[in-house]
């Protein structure tokens, strides 16, 4: 099944926290996931730079990290609503005002926007989508081994059906590899690349890999 960008929000057997991302695509399958400091951002493989022309949506940071915050999305949203988190607003208001605003991309494929984050603190996870029909954000209590997502296609809505309780993996780079082939994600076609964040008890630890061509 061919379910797009999807983005997910869970704990780690051992109760930690992480949100993650997975690029799958037909169009613009090209693209790797690039860790700068404490940000990731989606680019042109070398090579394939050209492809920023054919679309403005295909280059973002993905994931950024607002103190137990974390948050990763599938477009420009990702900026600021992490801003507006660090200023003080609510995880669940941010999110909504910032899709709300943005409303989904403007492509052929009208793809919407989406967006999970975690909370080390609270231990609560937070979905949401924009689509041409709706604007849906919802919190999900956390609990150890499993991980909610959504996706720009199918799986298009936050919902306790979109879950996996089989989340068995501790580690930044296990999860990246658990986003392509681990799991549901598995059953999930075209994967392209990853990134995840997970909390250390401290701070959070994250990462990147592509899918294998």
């Amino acid at each position: 099944m061919y379910i797009g960008r999807i983005v997910a929000a869970g704990m780690t057997p051992n109760g930690n926290v992480t949100a993650a991302y997975r690029v799958s695509s037909r169009s613009f399958p090209n693209r790797t996931a690039q860790l700068r400091d404490e940000t990731v951002a989606i680019m042109p493989r070398r090579g394939h730079e050209a492809d920023l022309a054919k679309s403005p949506y295909i280059a973002y940071n993905a994931l950024r990290l607002s103190g137990s915050i974390a948050l990763a999305t599938n477009g420009s949203q990702t900026d600021p609503i992490i801003e507006k988190i660090a200023m003080g607003m609510p995880v669940r208001d941010a999110m909504a005002l910032v899709l709300l605003a943005m409303d989904y991309e403007k492509d052929t494929l009208c793809t919407p926007r989406i967006c999970a984050a975690v909370d080390a603190s609270k231990k609560i996870a937070t979905l949401g989508i924009v689509r041409r029909d709706a604007v849906l954000v919802r919190e999900f209590e956390l609990a150890p081994g499993k991980i909610f997502y959504v996706s720009t296609y199918e799986k298009n809505a936050p919902c306790k059906h979109n879950l996996d309780e089989g989340f068995n993996v501790e580690h930044a780079d296990d999860i990246c590899e658990y986003m392509i082939s681990g799991g549901v994600f598995g059953g999930f076609e075209k994967p392209v690349t990853a990134a995840s964040a997970v909390w250390n008890g401290k701070k959070y630890d994250l990462a990147v890999a592509d899918a294998a061509v």
